[in-house]
């Protein structure tokens, strides 16, 4: 009999990214930001930043949720560098944010749900990967991702007056 890994155990892809999605409530629930969480851990499976969309009560147009953590994960590294870092975002990173990735030398991004007006891990751009860059990402994307679209889906249906679908 084979045994299937407990995708749910510390450690795991989908554990980090529950930790995400906590983030991501927190951003809604009591700062009214669109609800994307994003968690950064290190190569040994410490956490070294967190953080939560921004932009809107920050009247930040660069305080997404995977800049946030990135700008903390490098304080507590010493590091603009995130060499051996994974990165875990509810949402599929947009281009900027993609981007930082690329130049902070991010090993892997795991994304919750595909973004497919401005995704650009795959969905309409491929920007982490792109071999042009002297800096590739591995990319893992969909882990959670009907709860992670659950959410901002409900979000913008709340914005419009209209019950959780």
């Amino acid at each position: 009999m084979q045994k299937h890994a407990d995708t749910t155990a510390p450690g795991t892809d989908e554990a980090w990214m529950r930790h995400a999605l906590a983030l991501a409530d927190r951003a809604e629930r009591d700062f009214d930001e669109i609800p994307v969480g994003t968690v950064v851990v290190d190569a040994t499976g410490q956490v070294v930043g967190e953080g939560w969309n921004r932009n809107i009560g920050e009247h930040d147009p660069s305080a997404h949720a995977e800049i946030v953590a990135m700008r903390e994960a490098g304080r507590a590294l010493g590091n603009h560098r995130l060499i051996g870092c994974t990165l875990y975002v509810t949402l599929e990173p947009c281009a900027m944010c993609a981007m930082a990735m690329v130049h902070a030398r991010v090993a892997r991004v795991v994304y919750g749900a595909s973004d497919p007006k401005t995704g650009a891990a795959g969905s309409v751009f491929d920007l982490l990967t792109d071999p042009r860059h002297n800096h590739r990402v591995d990319v893992t994307g969909g882990v959670l991702g009907g709860e992670a679209g659950q959410r901002l889906r409900n979000y913008f249906r709340a914005k419009r007056g209209l019950p959780p679908a």
